[in-house]
């Protein structure tokens, strides 16, 4: 009855404890009213209808890109990616590390048996005699948790697995973007390679013709000699072209965890489809979507719980310890009465003297406090800068896109002309090589521009958040 009241009386005592140390708060950040780089009537929007658009960052990534062969590539490095696999593995290990934190706060039982046969020799003074002894016993070890210190520890334990699972989404993140970005290269270098081909197709027959014409003493050798350049141009081009595919091939299969060889193709780089509004959402919510910035601050959250346990170690540790079983000679009479036995006691430990090793010991603790502080604050001005300039990005490589589809319709009908008028012979063939070349170098340019608009959309994509959404 008194080992009942003194046990309930201990676990009173757990229970009404306190945890050392500092409760986590969100520190404050300067957060700007709306991202610097966006569009004055897309600010304007943002405020005015935000509720009503869902921000880009918000969106799941196969409803941003509409290639289904690009989703199908997606899906495949999420199943298969080792960096991704990785992050997973370590989200498993945090998980497991805070079952083995979490168990500290409660007893620990064990049990045991043996069982023992002696036999002594006979002597002048003691007869040979033979003994048999059999015990059984469970003890039970329980170090209280009264100032919180394991509870910290937990606190902690479980911010580095939530720290972890954030992680693992930000390679999600990355992963997707780094898929659709290649992709997009690869497309790009494909249309690339169709035009130069279609290019020295053209070139070819353009040179057979001046060859003709040289021949019958209609134009000049120096004709045939530009002719040949512009073939030369195109055709160089294509080995380039090919081997930059092969490269940009094998960086998408180790991206799908696959050893080296052919990707499927999808729509083309012209058939690629872009969302007819980017709204990027208030710069608050940031806070809660980028996948870094909810790394960072869990954290924050441990090195803040880690202080408790550093704090905690000033005190007395109190543990109570018990055991009972039973022991006896004589096998048959083992788990009777008069072979019972059992024991209890508690005990507090104070530490006394540590050389400054606890007072250090907090003062690491609260330094690494600080320094993940700054690492948060740090990863919010980067999340904001790197979505400010994806952004400008965007709207800029648009507005350049336009210039170059313009630049491109101007340069082709240039060479279009400069053919007419070298077949009506009211110039030479000097004219018609610059214009060709100016030509071909417009549309490889607009290829260039296309390209870049895809991949801005994908760079502020991810800068938003998104991506890691399932």
């Amino acid at each position: 009855m008194k080992l009942r009241i003194l046990l309930l009386s201990f676990a009173a005592l757990l229970t009404t404890g306190c945890a050392v140390g500092p409760r986590y708060k969100r520190p404050a950040v300067a957060v700007p009213a709306s991202f610097r780089g966006e569009a004055p009537e897309q600010g304007a929007q943002s405020q005015d209808t935000a509720p009503q658009i869902v921000p880009l960052g918000e969106e799941k990534w196969w409803d941003i890109f509409q290639d289904e062969q690009l989703r199908t590539l997606i899906r495949t490095a999420l199943k298969q990616n080792y960096d991704l696999r990785i992050a997973a593995s370590r989200v498993l290990e945090a998980r497991a590390q805070l079952g083995i934190t979490r168990a500290d706060q409660f007893p620990t039982l064990s049990g045991g048996g043996a069982v023992a046969d002696v036999r002594s020799p006979q002597s002048k003074l003691i007869p040979e005699f033979e003994t048999s002894t059999g015990q059984a016993n469970v003890s039970a070890f329980w170090e209280l948790d009264f100032w919180g210190q394991f509870r910290r520890a937990t606190e902690a334990a479980r911010a580095n697995l939530l720290a972890s699972e954030w992680a693992r989404r930000e390679v999600v993140s990355t992963l997707v973007a780094n898929v659709a970005g290649a992709y997009f290269q690869l497309r790009a270098l494909d249309l690339q390679l169709e035009i130069s081909r279609r290019t020295l197709d053209s070139r070819r027959e353009s040179l057979r013709l001046t060859r003709m014409l040289a021949d019958g003493g209609a134009t000049s050798l120096l004709d045939v000699r530009q002719a040949e350049q512009l073939v030369f141009t195109a055709s160089a081009e294509i080995p380039v072209l090919e081997q930059q595919i092969s490269q940009q091939e094998h960086f998408l299969s180790i991206l799908l965890g696959q050893n080296p060889g052919d990707v499927p193709r999808g729509q083309t780089l012209t058939e690629q489809r872009q969302p007819p509004e980017v709204p990027s959402g208030l710069p608050s919510a940031l806070l809660e979507r980028r996948p870094d910035i909810r790394q960072a601050e869990e954290r924050l959250i441990a090195a803040n719980a880690e202080i408790g346990v550093a704090r905690a170690a000033y005190f007395p540790a109190i543990s109570l310890s018990a055991t009972s079983g039973f022991q006896s000679s004589a096998l048959s009479n083992l788990f009777t009465g008069p072979a019972g036995a059992w024991s209890f006691g508690a005990s507090l430990a104070q530490p006394i003297f540590t050389g400054g090793k606890l007072r250090s010991g907090v003062r690491l603790a609260e330094a690494r406090e600080q320094t993940a502080l700054l690492v948060y604050q740090q990863s919010i001005q980067g999340a904001f800068r790197s979505v400010s300039d994806a952004l400008v990005a965007y709207r800029k490589t648009r507005e350049f896109r336009v210039q170059e589809e313009l630049l491109f319709e101007s340069a082709q009908d240039a060479a279009r002309l400069s053919h007419m008028r070298y077949t009506g012979g009211v110039t030479g063939y000097l004219e018609v090589l610059t214009n060709e070349t100016n030509a071909f170098t417009a549309e490889l340019a607009l290829v260039q521009a296309r390209q870049n608009e895809l991949l801005a959309l994908v760079q502020l994509y991810e800068a938003l958040g998104g991506g890691w959404q399932q």
